[in-house]
């Protein structure tokens, strides 16, 4: 496996208080990646530490083979960052936009106008390219701003929240263009407030909690670990009369079904199977044991 970012016994801290204590973990190369945490677990911390925005106390991180503490200026040739908020001119177009950012790339005219007109074309903003980007939604915005981090093709690109604030049809949207990035071999680190999107879209995923992984795994693996599935008895009014384990297999419906009617039960039946949400809840609650990367694998 190559390895894009590594990361060992990272640490920072902000006037005494710990925010990131001792990570450990990898991204392979092509991995979707996600980092999830309650607000204040260390997130942004991390992406900052990853894109040498802030150096850590302690420990060692390479990005793309290098290290973002030594070797600042060759981790950032090597990656994009697309922040919470859209790092673009609202008094310029889509096109001017792109083509501002190639000529900062070092691109000459007629080179950045060809890569502008790629990546309008694919980030499907051709009908508004000649528009002023205030004019946009934010949909559209997150697109162009995705676009911007294309400029020049990044080994890993970073995207801290980035559907913080759409829409579902934008956020949607946003999935399919990221999807088509990793298809492409880009290695990208998320982070995110939505678990549905990590289950969606990520590879891999782990869970930040008071600074440390408390959990990582695929999100299959991470549901599991919080139960099976589970066939639920609803009254009329929704609430929770009963609950049966089960495997999830025909099999094992039908004896939960089976069970019920043996007992005279009735009402609605539904088949509940963990979600992410479930797995957020177990290791972020306060008596949540911390676990290292080796205790996890």
């Amino acid at each position: 496996m190559e390895t894009a970012i590594e990361v060992r016994g990272l640490n920072k801290a902000f006037t005494r208080k710990t925010v990131i204590d001792d990570l450990d973990f990898t991204v392979a190369r092509g991995e979707v990646f996600a980092l999830l945490g309650p607000n204040g677990a260390g997130k942004t911390t991390t992406i900052n530490i990853l894109t040498t925005l802030t150096s850590p106390d302690a420990g060692s991180a390479l990005v793309a083979g290098w290290d973002v503490r030594d070797q600042p200026i060759e981790v950032r040739r090597r990656i994009s960052l697309t922040g919470q908020s859209a790092a673009v001119d609202d008094a310029l177009t889509a096109t001017e936009n792109v083509v501002m950012f190639a000529r900062l790339a070092g691109l000459g005219r007629a080179a950045a106008k060809r890569r502008a007109a790629a990546l309008i074309s694919q980030f499907d903003l051709v009908d508004a390219a000649s528009r002023a980007v205030r004019t946009f939604s934010g949909g559209m915005r997150r697109r162009l701003d995705l676009a911007l981090s294309f400029v020049v093709t990044p080994e890993v690109l970073f995207l801290d929240e980035p559907t913080t604030g759409l829409d579902t049809r934008s956020r949607r949207a946003l999935w399919d263009i990221i999807r088509m990035l990793a298809d492409t071999g880009t290695t990208v680190f998320l982070t995110t407030q939505y678990l549905e999107e990590a289950d969606q879209l990520a590879d891999r995923i782990a869970v930040l909690h008071d600074g440390r992984i408390a959990a990582m795994g695929t999100p299959a693996e991470l549901k599991a670990r919080v139960g099976g599935d589970t066939v639920e008895l609803l009254d009329d009014h929704g609430e929770i009369r009963r609950e049966i384990p089960t495997d999830g297999s025909v099999a094992g419906l039908r004896r939960a079904l089976d069970l019920l009617d043996e007992d005279g039960e009735d009402g609605i039946v539904a088949l509940r199977r963990p979600t992410l949400d479930d797995v957020f809840l177990a290791v972020t609650a306060p008596t949540a044991p911390k676990r290292t990367e080796k205790e996890l694998a």
